[in-house]
């Protein structure tokens, strides 16, 4: 992990949230009010309902109300950018931010998603990425930022599915310098999902609680891929139940969520976060 030099020095209650529409289903706090315990840190959590018109209210609401930072998830990772005062390299080649660290009023995005995937799937399903031909199913703030780490990892091609092409097409243009990167409409799938290695939906389809769809047939998606969601909750969508039923290695989306949580909490403290406890801490909200 990375850790901040920036040690946070203020003084009373750490004060952090996240953002989202919906925000319900989040395990954000649950995770990182572990995470404060774990670390000895006094301070709170909190989950924010934010609708799309009330982004710029709420960013300026976290300057007045002293939060250290926030977290930022579906669907506002490109719409904060406007209201931050910088954005750090990764997030600005991204052009999505998932992370808000405020110093004395001065906000700074960056974006945890990226890093946070490519450790875990290396980690539990495909240590080396390189030569791998990947299809990414969307193309929203998430996508940006996977779909940019992983062309880091010189993969032999990622084509990248959308309901709308060009804007898939859009996103592959951004990062062609890095990688063999194209875009393609949901609609060309069943032609292209049969030469793949693995296969990722960035999506929300199959998330709580419309936990009954997959974003893909799965008896499209060869017997040899891996297959990858980054959704957490649950930890075994209707994607992954299907893929493994027909032999494929699957990769679900908790590690990506403690991982990007980790580097979050990181920018935040400047203190090692301690991935166990907020993992464990996770899981056990889902035995709920």
């Amino acid at each position: 992990m990375i850790t901040n030099s920036n040690l946070f020095t203020g003084t009373g209650s750490l004060l952090l949230g996240v953002i989202g529409d919906p925000i319900a289903h989040s395990k954000s706090p649950v995770m990182h009010q572990a995470a404060l315990a774990a670390l000895g840190l006094p301070g709170s959590y909190v989950p924010m309902h934010v609708k799309p018109e009330q982004v710029g209210e709420a960013i300026a609401g976290i300057k007045a109300l002293g939060f250290r930072g926030i977290n930022v998830t579906i669907p506002h990772k490109l719409e904060v950018i406007p209201y931050l005062d910088h954005l750090d390299e990764t997030a600005l080649r991204i052009g999505a931010v998932n992370t808000i660290v405020n110093d004395d009023g001065v906000l700074t995005g960056y974006n945890t998603d990226g890093i946070g995937y490519v450790r875990s799937l290396k980690e539990e399903a495909v240590p080396d990425l390189k030569g791998k031909r990947i299809m990414v199913l969307g193309a929203g703030g998430a996508a940006r930022g996977i779909v940019y780490a992983l062309s880091l990892e010189s993969p032999n091609r990622i084509t990248i599915a959308n309901r709308t092409a060009d804007k898939a097409q859009a996103m592959a243009d951004e990062w062609k310098d890095q990688a063999d990167i194209r875009g393609i409409s949901m609609q060309q799938l069943a032609s292209e999902l049969g030469d793949i290695d693995i296969l990722i939906n960035t999506t929300s389809v199959g998330m709580h609680p419309n936990m009954s769809y997959s974003p893909v047939d799965v008896d499209l998606i060869p017997e040899q891929a891996v297959v990858s969601d980054l959704i957490y909750n649950p930890l075994q969508t209707k994607l992954l139940e299907g893929s493994e039923a027909k032999g494929c290695k699957v990769h679900g989306g908790l590690g990506m969520f403690v991982n990007q949580g980790a580097y979050a909490l990181e920018y935040w403290t400047g203190l090692p976060a301690p991935v166990a406890a907020m993992r464990t801490a996770v899981l056990n909200s889902m035995a709920i």
